[in-house]
């Protein structure tokens, strides 16, 4: 494990960071930036998903349905937070499932990465790997997922807003800042 950056001083993560959020709102990014500074791990739920079932989400998706999909989803994030204290990397899906928000809860703390709509279709619009969005209308259909899951969303304990043009670095100061605001979850060893 690599020591904690003397940019974030030095601190222990003493529970696990899930962060939560829509496609395209930074968690994998943000994430790896978090667990850098941090000098943590690093784990992607989708991506541990995709290197188990040895397929991609989008080939999930089609060959076993969303209901299967989320079973398996479930499974990892309880795997992967019963680990030591890291970034966790959910999919944009992940939270909505009160199983996967009470196993966030009980091991540590969600961290919502919170991106507008333009922002989020800016991000994914042309990406082939979003089996949710593989419809006529993309865009209204990313509306209308980010309109009905806001609100779950809403339920994470910590709350980070992914602004529009802000840099990877920006965002990630923004939720050390925050996290460094939760002793429980950020020790300062200073």
């Amino acid at each position: 494990m690599q020591e904690p950056s003397t940019r974030s001083g030095a601190t222990r993560l003493k529970r696990p960071v899930a962060l939560v959020g829509m496609m395209g709102s930074g968690k994998t990014a943000i994430g790896k930036a978090l667990a850098l500074r941090l000098g943590v791990p690093f784990h992607d739920s989708d991506a541990a998903i995709e290197e188990a079932a040895q397929a991609t989400i989008a080939e999930i998706f089609a060959r076993d349905g969303e209901a299967f999909f989320r079973d398996r989803e479930a499974a990892v994030i309880a795997r992967l937070l019963a680990g030591p204290p890291g970034i966790l990397s959910t999919g944009g899906g992940a939270y909505l499932a009160e199983r996967n928000r009470k196993a966030i809860s009980a091991a540590g703390v969600a961290l919502w990465l919170d991106a507008d709509l333009p922002t989020l279709w800016d991000r994914v619009r042309h990406k082939s790997t979003r089996p949710l969005l593989a419809t006529e209308n993309p865009r209204q259909t990313l509306a209308e997922l980010e309109a009905a899951r806001r609100p779950i969303y809403a339920l994470a304990e910590l709350r980070v807003t992914s602004a529009p043009r802000a840099s990877i670095d920006e965002t990630t100061g923004k939720a050390l800042k925050l996290l460094k605001s939760r002793p429980d979850i950020l020790e300062s060893l200073q």
